[in-house]
């Protein structure tokens, strides 16, 4: 399983990124939120990893991307979905964080 965590209000996130590793709940972050997960030592890759594009003004587009979308709004239980997803070589994200 994943987890998009995108907050800006950064109160209590470490703790809460803490239970989903204890759960092997991979995390997926952007900007701000991945620099406080990374320097406290909790596993997080960066969206861009996945998304292959930069965050760009100043920061306002980081997880606009259909990757992203794709792994989020993907109906699980819909063969053609997960058919699809697979063959554009998406995962699903089965939780989005953010305040």
């Amino acid at each position: 399983m994943k987890a998009l965590i995108s907050v800006s209000d950064k109160t209590g996130i470490i703790e809460f990124a803490r239970e989903l590793t204890n759960m092997n709940i991979e995390i997926i972050s952007t900007g701000g939120t991945y620099k406080v997960l990374q320097e406290s030592n909790i596993p997080v890759t960066e969206v861009c990893e996945i998304t292959g594009f930069n965050e760009c003004l100043d920061g306002r587009v980081k997880t606009l991307h259909p990757v992203i979308h794709a792994g989020i709004l993907n109906i699980r239980d819909n063969p053609k979905h997960q058919q699809e997803i697979k063959e554009m070589q998406v995962d699903n994200i089965d939780f989005v964080v953010v305040n």
